[in-house]
């Protein structure tokens, strides 16, 4: 939506040149971008500052997020049941939340987790389930089970 505004304004405006334009442009969109599939992406300076596009969130889905990038090897054995590995080209449940962890501690946040309840709660419970002590196993075993039928093909999640 920014992205179109972004473009109908400098369409619109005729004060400005068309390099003027196209620099305004791709500043305002240096580290918020939106990709084919619709989901936003957004690069933070580590794991612990959350994007800009969970403000107006509730505080459930941003500590959801915030959970997320904390339990990365766990949400990497998680499968996901919401069609995202078809849709989206995720492999796991964390790539719903994270799309990707730079080596220089960076982090490119992914918006679709707020957008599913399905990622949302694969994720909540399994991070409530390492917390009560279960191994990533005993965590995958019954995802599996719950979201078997009814649900899209899980992403390619490899067994554990």
């Amino acid at each position: 939506m920014i992205l179109i505004v972004s473009i109908a304004s400098a369409a619109c405006s005729s004060s400005n040149t068309s390099e003027e334009k196209t620099s305004h442009t791709v500043k305002e969109h240096q580290q918020h971008s939106e990709h084919v599939n619709g989901d936003i992406r957004e690069e933070t300076a580590s794991n612990e500052i959350l994007p800009g596009f969970l403000k107006g969130k509730s505080e459930d889905m941003q500590v959801i997020y915030a959970s997320v990038a904390q339990n990365k090897e766990l949400l990497e054995n998680i499968p996901c049941y919401c069609g995202c590995g078809e849709s989206a080209g995720h492999k796991n449940n964390y790539d719903c939340f994270i799309y990707e962890n730079k080596e220089n501690g960076k982090v490119v946040w992914d918006e679709h987790g707020t957008k599913c309840g399905v990622c949302l709660e694969i994720a909540a419970q399994s991070v409530s389930d390492l917390k009560s002590g279960k191994s990533i196993k005993q965590i995958r075993q019954p995802t599996d089970e719950k979201y078997k039928s009814g649900y899209a093909k899980p992403t390619p999640t490899p067994e554990i």
